[in-house]
This record gives C-alpha cells, sequence and structure tokens, in this order.
C-alpha cells in the first residue's frame, strides 16, 4: 500500500460528485448482487491498494473483476509520474496552452484563428476567421479543458468588435474556424465536431508507436468530449472501422450501437481519410520529441484531417474503457 493513497482517499471524498457516486453504487450493487456496505468497503480497499480514484473503482468494473483483473488498471495516482516524466512540465506547456499549441503545431492546422489583440486591431487574421466559409466561429479559452466554455456562433453581420465582445463576456481568449467535418462523419452526428483520439508514444529510438485508437461522437452537443455526456468508441489500428459499440461515461447507460439520435451505426462505421490522419498523428509526435505520450484530436473535413488539439494528459479511463482491459503494463514499458 502506498501511503500517499491515504491522502488521495481524502481528496477523493472532498471532490466526490456524489449524484455520481450514488448512482454508480446503485449499479454496482444490482450488477455484483453484493451488499452497498461491502462495495463501499471494497472501494476503499482498492482505492489504497491499486491506485485509483473513487470513481474510476466503478469506471474499471472493480466490483465485477478479481485481483489479477484489478493490478492491471493504472488509475490517476499511478498515471501523474508516468506523464510527469514522459512529458515535463518544462515542455507540456506547448499542449496545455491552446494558443501556443495552434503556435507551434501550425503546419498540421487547416483551420484558422485569431487571438483576442487580433480583434482588437482587427487585422487579416480577424478578418479571415469572420469570414470563413462555414459562417460559424469557435470561442475558445487558452486553458479549457473537457469542452468547457465552449461557445459555437454565427459570425453573420458581426464585426470584430462584436465577437470581441462576446469573447470578454465568455471569458474566452480566442476564436477558431468551425471546422466543417467529412459528410460521412456529419451523417454520423451533426450536432459537433467528431473527434479521432490518437495517442502516440516515442519509444527509446524515437520510433512512434501507438497506444489507442477512439472515435469520440457528439450526441446533441457542440462538442464530443467523453466527459460532457457524449460517447466514444474503439478504432480498428489497421482499418479505421469501429470494431465495437459505443459507450458512456456514465457506467449506469447502456452501450450504443447505433447513433441514439440520428440511428447511424457505430459498430463497423469506417473512419474517412483514416490512414491520413494516422500519419497526421504520427508526424505531429516527431515533430517535437520533448514531450513522448500525446493524445491527439483530428477532426477530418471532405479533405483530408485537421490537428484540433493536443494533450500531455490523455485520459487514461477512457483509454481503458474503449478495449475494456486495463493497460499498466504497456505504459510501465516506456518507464
Amino acid at each position: 500500500m502506498n501511503p500517499k493513497q491515504i491522502l488521495y482517499l481524502g481528496h477523493w471524498i472532498i471532490k466526490l460528485d456524489w449524484a455520481a457516486f450514488v448512482s454508480s453504487l446503485n449499479y454496482a450493487q444490482m450488477k455484483s448482487k453484493r451488499t452497498k456496505i461491502g462495495i463501499v468497503l471494497d472501494i476503499v480497499y482498492c482505492v489504497l491498494s491499486y491506485q485509483i480514484s473513487i470513481m474510476e473503482y466503478f469506471q474499471f468494473n472493480y466490483f465485477l473483476i478479481g485481483k489479477d483483473e484489478r493490478k492491471l488498471f493504472v488509475g490517476t495516482p499511478a498515471m501523474r509520474p508516468y506523464q510527469l516524466k514522459i512529458n515535463p512540465k518544462s515542455e507540456n506547456y506547448i499542449l496545455h496552452n491552446k494558443l501556443k499549441f495552434l503556435e507551434i503545431y501550425g503546419s498540421f492546422i487547416k483551420h484558422g484563428y485569431a487571438t483576442l489583440a487580433d480583434f482588437q486591431a482587427n487585422n487579416k487574421s480577424a478578418e479571415n476567421v469572420l469570414s470563413n466559409k462555414s459562417g460559424k466561429i469557435v470561442l475558445k479559452s487558452i486553458y479549457g479543458e473537457c469542452g468547457n466554455g465552449i461557445e459555437v456562433m454565427s459570425v453573420k453581420g458581426l464585426d470584430s468588435e462584436a465577437i470581441l465582445k462576446r469573447l470578454k463576456e465568455s471569458g474566452n481568449d480566442f476564436a477558431e474556424e468551425f471546422v466543417i467535418q467529412h459528410k460521412d462523419l456529419m451523417r454520423l452526428s451533426p450536432s459537433g465536431l467528431n473527434t479521432m483520439r490518437i495517442i502516440t508514444q516515442l519509444n527509446k529510438k524515437d520510433e512512434v508507436e501507438i497506444l489507442g485508437t477512439i472515435l469520440r461522437i457528439s450526441i446533441n452537443s457542440v462538442v464530443d468530449n467523453w466527459h460532457a455526456g457524449n460517447i466514444a468508441a474503439p478504432v480498428n489500428l489497421s482499418t479505421g472501422i469501429v470494431e465495437g459499440p459505443a459507450f458512456y461515461m456514465d457506467i449506469t447507460k447502456p452501450d450504443e450501437y447505433d447513433h441514439p439520435i440520428t440511428g447511424v451505426k457505430i459498430k463497423g462505421f469506417q473512419v474517412p481519410y483514416w490512414k491520413e490522419a494516422l500519419q497526421m498523428a504520427k508526424d505531429a509526435a516527431l515533430y517535437n520529441k520533448r514531450n513522448r505520450s500525446i493524445g491527439w484530436d483530428i477532426a477530418v473535413t471532405d479533405n483530408g484531417p485537421d490537428l484540433i488539439e493536443g494533450n500531455h494528459d490523455w485520459d487514461k479511463v477512457l483509454w481503458q474503457r474503449s478495449v475494456k482491459i486495463g493497460l499498466k503494463p504497456l505504459i510501465e514499458a516506456y518507464l
């Protein structure tokens, strides 16, 4: 047992979303046929023994699996040392700061953007964003996470001054062109931009290895973030075909084989321009080797892939839930 886990346990209790906890506890009781007291005691044991958070106990289905399977999952406390070593603080700011990311990885980014300063000066960048062919823009915060604060708005009849005012009102820092996604992805889910999460890792020879490939799908949402109530599905690395049903972060919700709004089949869906998107992730991974493990979010348009974001602290829960097994040995190999 790691003594730090006792402190973590207190942290998890203070930060706990009690509504989500109670819902998950009821679900775990129904599935496992165990008492709630027994499950709660098991949660305490697992948090202290396996370096996971309270809610990761439910996310990883610990209430249904045994010791050997439990040891294979990597939770938040165990993931942090790995990510800090692989992507040190002195370098990961490049990914954490969205404007810095757009600047450094500009050669992989096909859509335009403009900052507060650009709109104040009404310069060319602001003009280009306002006149983009979609007729819409996306307002974002430099340090925004999980899709929080993102706002999509029409620019019809608006000028730089109006956008500047809205940026300040919403607490956002810059605006991007709204990316028009590929027609097949639009057919799957038109409410938001659906992106591929491709996780890369550089090995000791600086070769790119792929740790995971996941399609993130929006449900009546302008963002596709899994934490915002949307779904995600595993993608076959070789073919780009979705090879399993989509799943929610909320474990009480059933998997989706068809999109709940459009009815389009999810399992068997072919991600367009898959080879090109995969190559973009590999090329981006080699562009700055000081950050060695990155979760890339890549959109696909009718003209090919477009890099949206890079994450130094990519979601280990989404990663492992997508394949339904623990993947701790995979990252231990790189340490």
